[in-house]
């Protein structure tokens, strides 16, 4: 694969103008596309094989036209101290509040007025309009999400507080303030590493690039495929993260090259073919985590997966053709400007990753100890991991929506704010009978009579849960009815479809994790040609991913230092963050231990002894990974800053992630388990280095078909090896 790439890499060099009018006229044309594909609506959100699923089914067929699955708001109003809502003016303002929300969008299905449908409070200083929707809230337009924030505020200031809640407000949150942030400080990261405006430009114009196909082709794609906002979103985080990486590996090996004394076509080959080698296998490890994501069986996430792995496909891409075509324009000037008057071979001076290699290799049992037992500490908290997906209840006060959902909480119990809507497939004796076993079990604060369809063969009751609705004994009471009625009885509902979603990611982990796992260590087998090195990686992984857990179980679900990252309001951790962090962060995680460890690879496959290898591969490597993790996690940071309570896990998740890996384990327990195995390290059984095809990832057949590679094996010094 390294003699491939080599011509690969000085091929897109010498025809520097093709290659970069190529990639040019390929983001113009995904930017026609995307411009001119018709606006798509939000990606039908399915969960298959769930009872809540199915229930929402048989509701579009028994109850045409009910928008069973659609959004709903309540405007909720509550009187002055001693007032009542029920008090003639009051009851005015109200009833114009529901003459204007009937006729403010034609996506609307009803309107409950307040003082017919039961929704006042028994102090009668609260009530609510239930709204109900045709579509779900990502298909809402922004003339009906408008025409419901004004029918609010017209009400406001006449006497009463209002406030609006409910999913209808629900929207993509906007992310361009986190990436720009991470954007920032990932340019000054890379001015820092390389010394040079022109080699930190690089990475940054590359990843950029390769983020507008893969959007706009997303954008393009997403009527014909029923790609929803969140796709993209995901497409553009993990494109940016592994676009600046892959595109840092290869400027960063391609001025170690220079150094050496190399023409610069001869450097960007080798750089494509040693560095670029890293790259393909990091970017394989990432494509099989995001499409592995299909396992879960939620279309919504296998298409999300597909497309955010097809950009990093995009990603591998450029970094193997764009960057080397883009380096030969960029000239001298990819170096810093001391370098410039005279390029020259590497000084063998000791630099920060030589000193800290060498002071790991000294204390190996020391250091890893400390790794292990200071992020199983931190993982402690994991075991208490309880996952639902987070309510209005935990939005910043500030949010017209928690304060409504608050609202709701004093004048009618916490249960309102997540009803359970329990689908009888029978008559009306069936359906009478549920609401008796429904009434014998515990934990409801309300059951509403059934609402037969026309045909009278199906009926839907609406039970109020005692509690909130992301609590456990909202989730108990969910199983108690499953459990207490027949096969002919489901429950659904907002809630109960983040309990079934929240069930299903669950089950789908570990079957994911033996997916992402075992194909990555076979994958990695392949690259490092060991047992041990892929078996470490895959364990040192578990270990940060864990602690990662963790740490946001502290945080978000116990309270822990909430304060200083905005958590308002503690609650269960969201469903799919376990699942999203496992495929993220290991491919993430895979970039830094095949840079890394390739390094040392290259140095030992080319005779230097175990030790020696470590500190050869942590002098050339260690400050490019290190720049790499900052950059990363400055990006998942600036999503810690957000409102929504969900992108603020996920952005703290992901940043603590990449820290552990990167520094505890990549940088410290790697290096430290290397040093303890020795030679054994790098043993691979006799049979299995028969069958596995070698892809030649250090560069070996370069060092031989140059001549500079003499015979000499693992663990012998060789006389003139420095690839």
């Amino acid at each position: 694969m390294a003699t491939f790439l080599y011509k690969l890499g000085r091929s897109a060099f010498r025809r520097r103008r093709l290659v970069a009018l190529l990639w040019v006229a390929l983001l113009a044309v995904a930017g026609i596309g995307a411009a001119t594909a018709p606006v798509a609506t939000s990606s039908s959100f399915s969960i298959p094989g769930t009872e809540a699923q199915r229930a929402f089914d048989l509701l579009e067929e028994r109850f045409p036209g009910a928008g069973a699955d659609g959004a709903t708001a309540r405007v909720v109003f509550k009187a002055p101290a001693g007032q009542k809502v029920t008090d003639p003016a009051h009851k005015a303002v109200v009833e114009e509040t529901v003459a204007a929300l009937k006729s403010g969008s034609d996506q609307i299905v009803s309107v409950a007025d307040p003082f017919t449908a039961n929704a006042v409070s028994q102090n009668g200083s609260t009530a609510y309009v239930s709204v109900a929707y045709k579509v779900n809230a990502m298909e809402l337009t922004d003339e009906t999400r408008e025409a419901l924030i004004q029918a609010g505020e017209s009400a406001q200031g006449k006497g009463l507080t209002v406030e609006v809640g409910g999913d209808a407000l629900q929207t993509m949150p906007e992310t361009g303030a986190g990436e720009i942030v991470g954007v920032v400080i990932a340019g000054i990261v890379l001015v820092i590493t390389f010394g040079s405006l022109v080699a930190a430009g690089l990475p940054l114009l590359t990843a950029i690039v390769g983020v507008g196909i893969g959007v706009s082709s997303i954008a393009a794609l997403a009527s014909v495929l029923d790609l929803g906002s969140t796709t993209s979103t995901l497409a553009m985080m993990i494109g940016l993260a592994v676009g600046i990486d892959y595109a840092l590996f290869i400027v960063s090996r391609y001025r170690a090259e220079l150094a050496d004394g190399r023409e610069k076509e001869e450097a960007a080959g080798r750089a494509v073919g040693t560095a670029g080698s890293a790259v393909v296998f990091a970017g394989l490890t990432v494509v099989i985590a995001l499409v592995g994501l299909a396992v879960v069986n939620i279309p919504m996430l296998t298409k999300m997966g597909f497309a955010a792995a097809g950009t990093v496909v995009i990603a591998v891409l450029i970094a193997l053709t764009l960057i080397p075509a883009l380096l030969g324009f960029a000239g001298d000037k990819v170096v810093g400007r001391k370098e410039r008057k005279g390029l020259k071979k590497d000084d063998g001076k000791p630099n920060g990753g030589t000193r800290w290699a060498r002071f790991v290799i000294r204390r190996p049992v020391t250091v890893l100890l400390v790794g292990v037992l200071g992020l199983g500490a931190i993982a402690l908290p994991a075991a208490s991991l309880e996952m639902g997906l987070p309510d209005d209840g935990v939005k910043p006060t500030s949010t017209t929506e928690r304060r409504a959902y608050d609202t709701l909480s004093d004048g009618f119990g916490p249960g309102f704010n997540g009803p359970l809507l329990v689908v009888v497939d029978g008559d009306k004796a069936t359906a009478d009978k549920t609401v008796s076993t429904i009434k014998g079990l515990e934990g409801w604060a309300a059951v509403t009579p059934p609402t037969p369809n026309k045909a009278g063969d199906a009926a839907m009751i609406t039970v109020v849960p005692k509690d909130r609705p992301s609590s456990v004994e909202t989730e108990n009471l969910v199983h108690d009815i499953r459990e207490a009625t027949g096969d002919d009885v489901l429950v659904t509902g907002a809630t109960a479809m983040n309990i079934d979603f929240s069930q299903k990611m669950n089950d789908a982990l570990v079957p994911y994790l033996a997916l992402v796992v075992g194909l990555a260590f076979v994958l990695l087998t392949l690259v490092f040609r060991s047992v041990l090195v892929p078996l470490k990686a895959a364990l040192g992984f578990l270990l940060s991913v864990v602690a990662a857990l963790g740490a946001v179980v502290a945080v978000f679900q116990w309270g822990w230092l909430g304060s200083l990252f905005g958590v308002e309001q503690t609650g269960p951790i969201m469903s799919m963050m376990p699942i999203f962090m496992v495929g993220v962060v290991f491919g993430l995680a895979m970039d830094y231990e095949v840079f890394l460890v390739t390094r040392m690879r290259e140095a030992y496959v080319h005779g230097e002894r175990p030790g020696e290898a470590i500190v050869t591969g942590f002098r050339h490597s260690a400050r490019v990974v290190v720049a790499a993790a900052v950059i990363m996690i400055a990006v998942f940071s600036g999503f810690i800053g957000m409102t929504d309570q969900m992108i603020k896990m996920i952005g703290f998740g992901l940043a603590v992630a990449v820290l552990f890996d990167a520094f505890v384990v990549r940088m410290a327990i790697v290096p430290a388990v290397l040093a303890l195995l020795g030679h054994k390290a790098w043993w691979l059984p006799k049979w299995l280095d028969r069958i596995l095809p070698n892809v030649d990832v250090e560069g070996e057949g370069l060092a031989r078909s140059s001549g500079e590679d003499s015979g000499s094996g693992p663990g012998t010094k060789p006389d003139l090896v420095k690839v």
